[in-house]
């Protein structure tokens, strides 16, 4: 992680410094802000690797610059927020964030995640196998990030797409909650699985003609989630 510059957007100044320290020992550069509006400047002037935003922020909160910058980058964004409800994580998740840390939060844990995030930049896993894959109606390109459904674009966060690629690339293949997160996330926190469920309903959203009766991402109760293989169609 050495070299790697992050941004931290938190308008509570121990939550930042705390983060600085384990950052810095990591061997980032840590950039701070204490406002959205000041976050969202900071993000464009730096270019930042990754950015930790709180969500309840003075100006702009933090649902606002999450989505200021999914319209113009992908830079990894891990939401930070004393908020714990369902809605406000999907929320969060929806608009692109890539992963969801509450309030009160270990420092120690949260820089590992963030290590994790940054491991997986660029993404190895993902340049295996085919560039290009075509089922029934879905059509998935690696190198171009590109997904698209009866020739229509379908905008997916960086996670999101993570997670596509892993099951699509092995349909079929049942993976458990606990290999989602190793591959798409590349930490093994039981506590946040249910982070992958909430990726799997948006993904289902955005790529099902019916989300409520899903074609491509199938549930295998008691075991995990797989995309459909010869068997499911």
């Amino acid at each position: 992680m050495s070299g790697k510059k992050v941004l931290v957007v938190d308008d509570d100044v121990k939550v930042v410094e705390v983060l600085k320290l384990y950052l810095n020992r990591d061997g980032c550069e840590v950039v701070t802000a204490n406002t959205g509006t000041d976050g969202l400047k900071l993000a464009r002037e730096t270019r930042p690797d990754l950015i930790v935003l709180d969500l309840m922020l003075p100006e702009l909160d933090g649902f606002q610059v999450c989505r200021a910058l999914r319209a113009e980058s992908d830079v990894a964004i891990i939401m930070l927020t004393a908020r714990t409800t369902e809605l406000d994580r999907i929320a969060g998740l929806d608009l692109g964030a890539d992963d969801y840390v509450s309030k009160p939060f270990s420092p120690r844990e949260l820089a590992a995640r963030i290590r994790a995030v940054l491991r997986r930049m660029p993404d190895s896993m993902l340049e295996r196998g085919p560039s290009e894959i075509k089922h029934d109606d879905l059509k998935v390109n690696f190198p171009r990030r590109e997904v698209l459904r009866e020739c229509r674009a379908i905008t997916l966060t960086p996670t999101e797409f993570r997670l596509l690629g892993i099951m699509i690339k092995s349909p079929g293949r049942v993976y458990s909650r606990a290999e989602l997160i190793s591959g798409a996330f590349e930490y093994d926190f039981d506590s946040y699985e249910h982070t992958v469920d909430t990726h799997i309903m948006n993904l289902r959203r955005k790529l099902e003609p019916d989300p409520n009766h899903p074609k491509y991402i199938i549930t295998v109760f008691g075991m995990g989630y797989k995309f459909a293989g010869k068997e499911d169609v």
